[in-house]
Order: structure tokens, then sequence, then C-alpha cells
């Protein structure tokens, strides 16, 4: 693994990502510092000095030497970057300041304080320390403790039944554990292979939010709270298929995903609009990508609560087939 760079982490400025990229595409390996890590690094970095960062599982270690700086992190294969490349990338993104980048999800990312675990491995549970979990069960899991909402099984049905579009959002911020929660949900929708052809551009920028207003027909509630744009990444479909059914797939993939997150909204008492009419090539000049954007899902606290509106009888809907 070669050490890429430094980047701003998912929701907060304070903090950032370390990137090294293998040999293929997708061969990812990320490191996420929190706010008190970054500083010790960079402390030290500056100093020109050897020294050690401990992470907050306690037992994982940045090894900060004259030659080479080692991450010793736990369960996880040992990462190192040469001294002088790593201060460079850190002290050069230490004088700016830094607003979170459009994310997309990488099941490789490491958490010091979270167990990744592979699929196919069980769960090994000890009785003496808390149980680990997966980051995304863990994303899923948690929950702020000024806040009674959680989505939990037994409430899936009152979601659904319950759940109405919002077009007029209260300009209250969304805290950002919910919005883990919401991305974390697309992240668990089926796709095809499980190769998840979609990716998620999460638009914080006030400007790009105006952008989209104009991109998706002037509709002026593009400019919520939280804004997520889905977008097809048949490239990530590794089937052996026509173009044109890979693009079907991630086109499925992106809309399963955005379902998922628009009802995990719903579970967390926020309201949502699903934008389907958009001019795709000017949504991809904003985002600066060539992925297909297939919705923009709005989320905010809605001005007004109102009932759902009703729906034509289940006997019209299905159709039996014996």
């Amino acid at each position: 693994m070669q050490f890429s760079k430094i980047e701003s982490s998912y929701t907060s400025k304070d903090g950032c990502r370390l990137v090294w990229k293998g040999v293929e595409e997708d061969d990812l390996e990320t490191i996420i510092l929190n706010k008190k890590e970054l500083e010790q690094l960079i402390d030290l970095l500056k100093g020109d000095s050897a020294g050690e960062v401990e992470l907050e599982d306690q037992v994982s270690r940045i090894m900060v030497n004259l030659d080479v700086t080692e991450f010793n992190l736990k369960d996880h294969d040992l990462l190192e970057v040469k001294t002088a490349d790593l201060q460079k990338h850190v002290l050069d993104y230490a004088k700016i300041p830094h607003i979170p980048q459009y994310i997309h999800i990488n099941p490789k990312e490491y958490y010091p304080s979270i167990t990744i675990r592979k699929y196919d491995e069980p769960k090994k549970v000890d009785e003496t320390k808390p149980t680990q979990i997966s980051l995304l069960e863990a994303i899923l899991a948690s929950k702020s403790k000024k806040t009674s909402h959680d989505l939990s099984q037994s409430d899936l049905y009152r979601i659904f039944a319950t759940r109405r579009s919002t077009r007029k959002f209260t300009k209250t911020r969304i805290e950002g554990w919910m919005v883990d929660k919401i991305l974390a949900a697309a992240d668990t929708a089926p796709t095809a292979g499980n190769f998840q052809g979609f990716k998620v551009f999460y638009i914080k920028n006030q400007k790009v939010k105006e952008a989209l207003v104009e991109a998706a027909n002037n509709q002026p509630y593009v400019n919520a709270p939280v804004v997520l744009v889905f977008c097809m990444d048949p490239s990530r479909v590794k089937m052996n298929f026509p173009p044109e059914i890979l693009e079907k797939f991630s086109i499925q993939d992106a809309t399963l995903a955005a379902g998922f997150s628009l009802l995990a909204a719903s579970g967390l008492g926020l309201s949502s609009i699903w934008i389907g009419m958009i001019n795709e090539e000017k949504v991809k000049s904003i985002l600066g990508t060539d992925l297909k954007p297939s919705s923009i899902l709005c989320i905010g606290y809605p001005e007004k609560r109102r009932p759902p509106k009703p729906r034509r009888n289940l006997k019209e809907l299905i159709q039996v087939v014996e």
C-alpha cells in the first residue's frame, strides 16, 4: 500500500482521513483521526521529533520515527509512510481550514475503536470485554442521549405508515449522528451481486446546494439542511453482462439505497422529499463527476407535521397470479 493523501473527515472539520492506495482502483485503506489525535500528530511532525500517538482504542498507535512513520493498528495490517512525505501532507493540510468532503462510505475504512469483521468470520464473544461490532452496526446502534428517536424493528411499519414527503423544512441543524445513520442505512440496501453500484454525494456547501436548485428545475426545497445526491456507478458492478444491463443494475442499486436512507430519516423523526426531475448533465457538472445522478434526497425537520396522504385500496394495487 502506498500513502496517497490526507483529506477532511466525513462530518467534522476537526479530524482527517489518511488514505493509502493499492494496485487496484478500489484497493484503499483509510484511517480516520479525531481532532485530538490529529493535533498530537501535527505537534510531533512540526517538531521534527520522534514519538507516538495513542489512538482512541488505547491499543493502536502511530509511531513517528525520523525516517518512517508506522501505523500499528489493532487487528489490522501495518501501514507505513515516509515521515518526510507524511510531514509535508499533514502540515500543508493544517495550514488551511477544511470542510467535509463529498463522501462515499468505504467498508475498508478503519476506526480504531471498532473491529470490522469479515462477513464469513464468526463473532467471538469475550465475556470480560464489551462486545465489538461492525462499523455499520455501530453507526446504526448509536444515538444521542438527548433524543428518544431510534430506528427499531418494532417501529418499522409505523415508519412506513406515517412517512410523508415534505417541501418546507425548518433551518434546524441535523446532528451528525443522524446523518451517519442515514448514510449507513444506504449502505445496507440490497444491490446486484453485492457490488454496490452507486455513490452518494453528501452536499454541505451552500453554493453547491443553490446550484442544485437550478439543476432540479428550480425546486427550492433542494436547498435543505441535508442534501444527498445518489449516483449510478456501473463500473463497480463486476458482472459479465452488456453495459446497458450493468447500468440498469446500478440505477436499481442507487434507487434502493436512496429509499433506505429516506426511511431511516423518517425513523429518526425527520422528513424528506425525493427529487427525480433533475438535469443530469448539470448535476454532473456541479459535482465534478462523470457518474449519472439518479435522484436527490432532501432531508430536514418539517415546518409542519401532516398525516400521510390517502393511498389507493390494496386490492387495486395487488394482482394475484394463481
